[in-house]
């Protein structure tokens, strides 16, 4: 049960990195902001132990981290959404576990910088990004995955034992 919910909750995350792409590529057409290569960097760094140089630019690598990411962090809203955890709010809460996850592997491979750092842009830029991606896997992965068969939605009072 819990694996099908994951595994389709992989499939939402998927859609909700589609989204976020999108997002950004309407956001940087009009702030002209370049596009990142941080997530490349830091799969680098995760699978070599070696960091590169802020020139380099892998876009393959970029789009593995980018897509796996998304795909892997969705995974755990499928399975939130089998478990009862749906709807907006479990959308907001998988807004911080995605943002989490990035700033987790980023800092702890030397690549990204504390968001306190960041500009006030480049903090705006990232939080909305990772907020549409969550709230697009959300709604998909609670259509996608049906409740299991002992919970009841998030909001519901549960059954009543007698």
């Amino acid at each position: 049960m819990l694996g099908r919910a994951a595994l389709r909750g992989a499939l939402a995350g998927l859609a909700g990195t589609a989204a976020m792409t999108l997002a950004e590529q309407v956001e940087q057409s009009v702030t002209h902001r370049p596009d990142s290569y941080v997530p490349a960097r830091t799969l680098t760094a995760l699978t070599t132990r070696r960091r590169l140089p802020g020139s380099e630019r892998p876009p393959v690598r970029n789009h593995l981290m980018h897509w796996g990411t998304g795909a892997l962090v969705g995974a755990l809203r499928g399975v939130w959404s089998a478990s009862g955890l749906r709807g907006w709010r479990a959308s907001a809460w998988h807004t911080s576990v995605r943002l989490a996850t990035d700033q987790t592997l980023e800092n702890a491979t030397g690549v990204g910088a504390p968001p306190w750092t960041w500009s006030r842009r480049d903090q705006v830029v990232d939080l909305g990004g990772k907020a549409v991606y969550s709230f697009v896997t959300g709604a998909v992965a609670d259509r996608l995955v049906p409740l299991a068969p002992d919970r009841t939605p998030s909001g519901s009072a549960p059954p009543r034992r007698r």
